[in-house]
């Protein structure tokens, strides 16, 4: 294969797996707390032969999440929280601490906060949340306090990475900091919403079939490119 099929190639890839990642945006467009992704190109440059030019890759091999504010979607839930502007909940997973968007939580058998997945909320000093067992009504401020008939029991914590770069995506609405985080100096969140993906469903089809096409005209010149290479070689065999 030559330096135009190389090149081809890569950009190829590339776009497969923004198509994975677009595919993953759709699925998740219903998730609550789920935020988009999309794939970073980045160019590669190969010395070649001193005489020769430079060859330049395009490489897909980044993601970055899109940090926007999804819409709120009101459930009167006394656990379903909202965060309005930046910042995530906290949350203790085996593999340590994670950060969420999702603010959809309940009490365990141990009346401790824990998410869909069993995932403990941590409050602003890091420690699990505990609930009343025998409160009546809860209540939370816009700054985090939770309140059991109206009596104060813990305030849930924000945080945010001291590097907005630092963070991942682990896995669904779960983020991993490789860094430091620092608390929320205002934080404000809503009892009795939930934030909704960022995900615009009519964009990630319209960018889809954009992808799709660039992937087709890829395929076509390969082919293209290996028929010109069988008919030189079938020419210089004659």
């Amino acid at each position: 294969m030559d330096n135009a099929g190389y090149v081809t190639l890569t950009r190829m890839t590339g776009l497969r797996r923004e198509m994975q990642v677009i595919a993953n945006n759709i699925a998740n467009a219903s998730t609550a707390g789920f935020r988009r992704e999309g794939v970073v190109f980045s160019e590669f440059v190969v010395g070649t032969e001193r005489l020769e030019p430079s060859l330049s890759m395009a490489l897909g091999n980044t993601r970055q999440t899109y940090q926007l504010q999804g819409a709120f979607t009101q459930t009167n839930g006394s656990f379903d929280m909202a965060i309005e502007g930046e910042g995530f909940f906290q949350l203790e997973t085996p593999q340590g601490p994670r950060l969420t968007r999702a603010g959809v939580f309940t009490p365990n058998q141990a009346s401790e906060l824990v998410n869909m997945d069993g995932h403990r909320l941590l409050d602003q000093g890091g420690a699990p949340i505990f609930v009343p067992p025998d409160a009546r009504s809860i209540g939370l401020a816009r700054d985090g306090t939770l309140s059991a008939d109206g009596e104060p029991f813990a305030q849930v914590g924000l945080v945010r990475p001291v590097d907005p770069v630092t963070v991942t995506r682990e896995a669904g609405t779960l983020f991993v900091v490789d860094g430091a985080i620092e608390p929320v100096e205002a934080p404000m969140i809503l009892q009795g919403f939930v934030e909704e993906s960022n995900v615009n469903p009519i964009i990630e089809m319209t960018r889809m079939i954009e992808v799709q096409r660039a992937y087709e005209r890829g395929q076509k010149m390969l082919e293209s490119e290996d028929e010109r290479i069988k008919s030189v070689i079938q020419t210089l065999g004659r």
